[in-house]
């Protein structure tokens, strides 16, 4: 198409035939750097899709057991009470078999290198959706929970692990509130303010049943889902007390 349209230039702007001829080399060569630059760009993306598809469950279990060992170092010491939680959820979603492999993979492997949160969260980011991402950090607060009690620094690291995960202030507030035994857990669970109406209140209920209703979080894995149903429970729970407190209906 260049070189014909390089031909009627030259033809144009000399009116002979050795114009239109170097209008339509011209125009040849042109056309040539473009299918060139196609074809890079092709197989750049050709590159960059293979890399995604060739990406394992293996992958991404490994990287999660990292996420959780972030966690569990958090405070300076590992907690056996922890490390059981992990194994146990690990089993429980992946068979004991596929678990060991795992753990004895990230024990030869990662367990002693430094482990980078930035490099993890943002390959873990690139295959998972947004309500993912959230039920990840819904199994962190688990396992800094499983002793009774999330420590301070374990707080710090699993908001640092949200921040790189992108996840939203009153998504991460929400979550967090399913751990922390204080007053105003039922607001923060529902992600409004203590001055809330009830018509607010009902407002807020109705999203929030419908952004975590098990029907609607289907396309999650399973070892996921769990967390989604328990996240569901909860704005029930934090509903019926405000209903009970305000006593609207």
């Amino acid at each position: 198409m260049f070189k014909w349209i390089g031909a009627v230039a030259g033809w144009f702007f000399t009116r002979n035939f050795y114009g239109a001829m170097v209008g339509y080399f011209a125009g040849y060569f042109i056309e040539q750097l473009s299918q060139k630059s196609k074809s890079s760009t092709s197989r750049r993306s050709t590159r960059n899709t293979s890399s995604r598809s060739q990406v394992t469950p293996k992958d991404f279990e490994l990287n999660l057991l990292s996420l959780a060992s972030l966690v569990i170092k958090a405070d300076g010491k590992v907690n056996q009470v922890e490390l059981d939680y992990v194994r146990k959820y690990f089993v429980a979603n992946y068979g004991k078999e596929r678990a060991n492999a795992t753990f004895r993979t990230f024990n030869e492997v990662i367990k002693n290198r430094e482990i980078d949160t930035a490099r993890i969260t943002t390959y873990i980011s690139q295959f998972t959706r947004y309500e993912s991402r959230l039920q990840i950090i819904h199994f962190l607060f688990g396992i800094a929970n499983s002793d009774g009690h999330v420590s301070e620094s374990e707080l710090r690291k699993i908001n640092e692990i949200s921040g790189f995960f992108r996840i939203q202030y009153k998504d991460f507030e929400s979550i967090k509130a399913m751990f922390f035994k204080q007053a105003d857990n039922a607001y923060k669970i529902l992600e409004i303010e203590k001055s809330a109406t009830a018509s607010e209140i009902k407002k807020a209920y109705r999203t929030m049943a419908k952004k975590y209703h098990p029907d609607k979080l289907q396309h999650l894995p399973k070892h996921l889902q769990k967390g989604a149903e328990d996240k569901f429970r909860s704005v029930q729970e934090a509903y019926d007390q405000l209903q009970k407190e305000k006593g609207f209906k």
